[in-house]
């Protein structure tokens, strides 16, 4: 008979002193998400998974561990999930039965995710591509999911604009233009203003499965910024977005202003203790530095301030 090895991991650390998240990172699983009369989405997905290791135990049992996570993900995973956010879910609360030493266990994931659509004027199918975000804490007291999206479209400077406006303007002054017909002229065709690819990030996390749909999720997000962008693109769709975009010049600010907006008059019907976070990032075109905006705040605080009772 072999001899048992000792288990190391069970024992007291030379440290003692708890650690927030053990796990691993970078697991890859495919997800099924089921469609009412139509084929399910199948999502190559990548997953994170963690539990907290309290101060009097020197490890989480890795190799072990993984062979719980692994089991837990593929019965997570083997059959179609209505859902993104109940497949973490469900993890998260397996996990927690799972480890008698931990009091919290947290499942996250990401997937890529393809949607059809029509360019906007030459009326082409093309597709655009959308991250899925979705993540869950299990406790004790019961499990919050959050289910979002992080989005690609464009976005223009309102400053550079300005400053675009105003050169043309004295441009046409310089050249006798009447005053009425400059001002019609400008009210009509939008002036140039740097332009960036804004990347907008929007979830919502609730007790138990947040009661949002994931497709206006990604809509409220796109149409947060100054503009779509299309994987096809002729040539009367790029007129098309550049015109949109001059004509709805946004700032960083803007945008993640436009989300909040978008997720109160979308999502009324959720808790006011649901958790709200908007993040818009863009790629500067005419800086070496991007810039950021975001707003972490609950569904009752949010409704307060878009509807202007605080």
């Amino acid at each position: 008979m072999s001899q048992q090895l000792p288990d190391v991991q069970a024992t007291a650390p030379d440290v003692t002193v708890g650690l927030s998240r053990v796990g691993v990172t970078g697991v890859e699983k495919l997800v099924k998400i089921a469609r009412e009369g139509k084929r399910p989405i199948v999502l190559m997905a990548e997953f994170e998974v963690f539990v907290d290791l309290p101060a009097w135990r020197k490890g989480a049992d890795m190799s072990r561990n993984m062979e719980v996570i692994d089991e837990i993900l593929e019965e997570a995973t083997r059959e179609e999930a209505h859902q993104t956010e109940e497949v973490v879910g469900d993890a998260a609360e397996r996990l927690l039965e799972k480890h008698d030493y931990t009091t919290k266990a947290q499942v996250s994931m990401e997937a890529e995710f393809i949607r059809r659509e029509q360019t906007p004027e030459s009326d082409r199918e093309t597709q655009h591509s959308v991250d899925i975000i979705a993540s869950a804490t299990a406790t004790e007291k019961g499990t919050r999911e959050e289910i979002g999206a992080r989005v690609v479209g464009m976005t223009v400077c309102p400053c550079s604009q300005g400053m675009s406006v105003a050169r043309a303007k004295q441009k046409l002054e310089d050249l006798d233009v009447d005053e009425g017909k400059i001002t019609e002229f400008l009210d009509e065709i939008p002036q140039p203003g740097h332009s960036q690819r804004g990347h907008a990030t929007l979830t919502v996390e609730a007790n138990g499965d947040p009661d949002v749909d994931l497709n206006e999720i990604i809509d409220i997000a796109r149409d947060s910024m100054s503009a779509h962008i299309y994987n096809l693109a002729k040539r009367p769709d790029e007129d098309h977005m550049t015109f949109e975009s001059h004509s709805n010049a946004k700032f960083v600010e803007d945008c993640v202003r436009s989300m909040a907006e978008g997720v109160v008059d979308e999502f009324d019907q959720l808790e006011d203790d649901a958790v709200i976070t908007m993040k818009q990032s863009n790629d500067e075109s005419i800086h070496q530095h991007n810039a950021h905006a975001e707003r972490v705040v609950e569904m009752a605080t949010l409704r307060e301030e878009v509807n202007g009772d605080h």
